[in-house]
């Protein structure tokens, strides 16, 4: 299959009429998929900008970065006590406790999850990334709101061991 930019025009278009959500095409040895994402109707810049608005009124400094860490160690230290779990994010991305807006979270606190279970997604660069439990237990806390951006390792939740 010859990559043609006007025939991959062609299926987005396809997609964007249509209530068809995903393209898949393969041929001699060539794969195409195109995948409509209902979550990206809004602005990238959109979906970034609540960490500004966090911060209205100060400019991030490194010594305003620094007391961060030890805040987390805090944290960790209070897990630690308390014998819970951290799943942590293991890329930067956007979280997302549904597969869809119009659908249920994976995880509410204290649902029982497996090894195994989907917790969350975390979409990188217009990928979607299911992330799992490693553990058996129960969801103490969840730390990410919907839609909002995690940075690498930061905490997405707190699991109770079973």
């Amino acid at each position: 299959m010859k990559t043609d930019l006007n025939y991959i025009k062609k299926l987005i278009k396809l997609l964007d009429s249509n209530d068809v959500n995903e393209i898949e095409i393969e041929e001699e040895g060539t794969r195409l998929k195109v995948v409509k994402n209902r979550q990206q109707e809004l602005p990238q810049y959109i979906q970034y900008s609540p960490p500004q608005i966090q911060v209205p009124q100060q400019i991030p400094t490194i010594a305003e970065t620094t007391p961060k860490e030890p805040i987390e160690t805090k944290e960790e230290s209070k897990t630690a006590k308390t014998n819970l779990i951290e799943v942590r994010s293991p890329i930067v991305g956007t979280f997302y406790r549904a597969p869809s807006p119009t659908a249920d979270p994976y995880v509410q606190p204290g649902s029982t999850v497996q090894v195994g279970t989907v917790l969350c997604i975390i979409e990188a660069m217009k990928l979607m990334n299911e992330i799992e439990s490693e553990v058996n237990g129960k969801i103490a806390k969840i730390m990410v709101e919907n839609g909002q951006p995690v940075e690498y390792n930061q905490i997405l939740f707190l699991v109770e061991p079973a």
